[in-house]
């Protein structure tokens, strides 16, 4: 097994906007190491949002090829990419995306329902991971009886629960208040230390600095690519 997770190669996304073609990812190269834990940084426009949605399989490249643990995604049906993106792949989005008439317990299981498994096999597998994001006093509540720092721990719960190749958050202390930011970017520290592999993107350096490689893009291209630590 390679020890890159991640490995792109001259990634071109371009858009139609009437007659015109804006051209928003201009040839990326990356690899991306196993349990690496990384931050893309980039002005509005820079392209990050555009190619993180291509890393999670929610949008093809108009050329250049993905490779998401080996398996080129970029020739892969909607129907493959779906499945890739339930097993292979946990999102962590700034607006949470829970089910509001849900209870914590059945969002986490979510997943499992799309990838087959038993009610018992969820409901354990969901437990265990509410516990370890800290929420095993709140299992059964819904969403408007949680704090927001909770709804995110519920939606990071839901990431992990199919175990992953990489989980991907989109602005993931977006919406909290810097206490409760602090909080959940010490679960995604804690995360990445039990062996996931963690990309986050993020406007704020002071979530960035928690990761161990920054990514800056502008303008469609990779402006910088620094290891800290």
């Amino acid at each position: 097994m390679s020890e890159n997770v991640i490995e792109v190669r001259n990634i071109v996304r371009n858009f139609k906007l009437g007659q015109e073609e804006v051209k928003v990812l201009k040839g990326i190269d990356l690899d991306i190491k196993r349990g690496d834990y990384v931050a893309f940084m980039g002005p509005s426009g820079s392209g990050k949002s555009t190619f993180m949605n291509l890393l999670g399989c929610l949008d093809t490249a108009t050329s250049g090829t993905y490779r998401l643990n080996g398996t080129d995604v970029s020739s892969l049906s909607d129907d493959q990419l779906a499945d890739i993106r339930n097993t292979e792949i946990g999102f962590v989005f700034q607006t949470f995306n829970l089910l509001p008439r849900t209870t914590a317990l059945d969002n986490v299981a979510l997943p499992m329902i799309y990838a087959g498994k038993s009610k018992r096999d969820r409901m354990d597998r969901a437990s265990d991971v509410l516990t370890s994001v800290g929420l095993a006093d709140r299992m059964d509540h819904k969403p408007n009886q949680l704090s927001g720092g909770q709804r995110q721990r519920v939606a990071v719960g839901r990431a992990l629960v199919n175990n992953p190749s990489i989980i991907l958050a989109d602005e993931p202390t977006g919406n909290l208040d810097s206490k409760t930011g602090v909080e959940i970017m010490a679960l995604f520290d804690k995360i990445h230390a039990d062996g996931n592999t963690v990309i986050l993107v993020t406007h704020e350096e002071d979530i960035a600095e928690h990761a161990h490689r920054v990514i800056r893009l502008r303008d469609g291209v990779i402006e910088s690519d620094v290891r800290n630590r």
